[in-house]
């Protein structure tokens, strides 16, 4: 990689750092230096602040896998029009133009919470950053799947580690963050009560930040909160989906079971919003199957969160 490429990133990613603290401090504030007339506006909506959700909602495209495979944009406008004002990304086509997806995010008044990614080393690597430049976003998340038999192991699990490791200070070498995503299986208990992903975060980078699947933390048959709570401010996202959440040993043979809206379903979501604390976290409403239309199952989702102040979808700067 060119030197100047690099040069170019760092500096994009200074800017977006800027961007992002507008969108939660208010664009007003870094354009005077909060002068003392937005002081007093400040103190008088203090009270009314302090009842606004902390956390923001943004939904995983992969929900809308189907309808994106037919139209990108038209896809995107409808989940604008839902009322989502971001949304987490994965590689809907192999020949994803970065560039031109970027604009369609931007025409539908669309912003990037999120990343999902392959392992971002050698060529994907490098498709992670030109992908985070288009999509003027810092959050790279490995997905996790399919699951790797070298969960099974400790050693394994070390090994696993190294790697994750290695894409992390890639990724921080160029301005980006790296995030892992779980399933089922770094989850759940063995006999000797312990789980591949509780080893992991011993050997892996106090630099990698989690995105802690509820839903998939629940099916291995534990509890969301308590996982969250234990790995604190490391847990940046969170995906919100509900249903069933019910175990069984052919969970990746096939289709999983359709999930339903949230609140609707087996999830405890104010206990695993408390959990959150008074650090901000993302809030991803994510549908691998639904019951129901998958719009109307993302609406009843995003109408949930709001209705219950558990989550804003509004942003103060786009």
């Amino acid at each position: 990689m060119k030197s100047d490429n690099r040069y170019s990133r760092k500096k994009f990613l200074k800017t977006l750092g800027v961007g992002s603290m507008s969108a939660f401090l208010g664009s007003s504030y870094l354009l005077t230096g909060c002068s003392s007339r937005e002081n007093e506006a400040a103190q008088m909506g203090e009270a009314a602040a302090e009842t606004e959700p902390l956390h923001t909602i943004s939904v995983q495209l992969y929900t809308f896998r189907n309808q994106l495979n037919e139209d990108i944009p038209g896809t995107l406008q409808r989940i604008a029009d839902l009322g989502y004002k971001y949304v987490e990304t994965y590689d809907f086509s192999e020949d994803m133009n970065y560039e031109e997806v970027g604009q369609m995010l931007k025409d539908a008044g669309l912003s990037v919470s999120s990343m999902h990614s392959e392992i971002p080393l050698g060529e994907t690597g490098e498709k992670a950053l030109r992908r985070a430049e288009a999509f003027e976003n810092d959050k790279v998340i490995w997905h996790g799947w399919p699951e790797d038999e070298r969960y099974q192991t400790e050693e394994g699990i070390k090994e696993l580690a190294g790697i994750y490791n290695e894409a992390s200070q890639f990724l921080q070498s160029n301005g980006l963050q790296f995030g892992l995503h779980n399933h089922w299986w770094e989850m759940r208990m063995n006999e000797n009560g312990a789980y591949p992903f509780e080893t992991l975060v011993e050997h892996i980078d106090d630099n990698i930040f989690f995105e802690i699947d509820t839903y998939w933390v629940k099916t291995a048959g534990q509890s969301p909160s308590d996982i969250i709570s234990k790995y604190g401010d490391r847990v940046e996202y969170l995906h919100i989906k509900d249903g069933a959440a019910e175990w069984s040993e052919d969970l990746g043979e096939g289709p999983h079971d359709p999930m339903v809206p949230v609140g609707q379903g087996s999830q405890d979501f104010n206990v695993i919003v408390e959990a959150c604390g008074d650090t901000h976290t993302w809030m991803v409403v994510e549908l691998d199957e639904s019951a129901i239309d998958v719009f109307d199952a993302a609406e009843q989702s995003l109408d949930y969160l709001i209705e219950n102040n558990m989550a804003k979808a509004d942003r103060s700067a786009v």
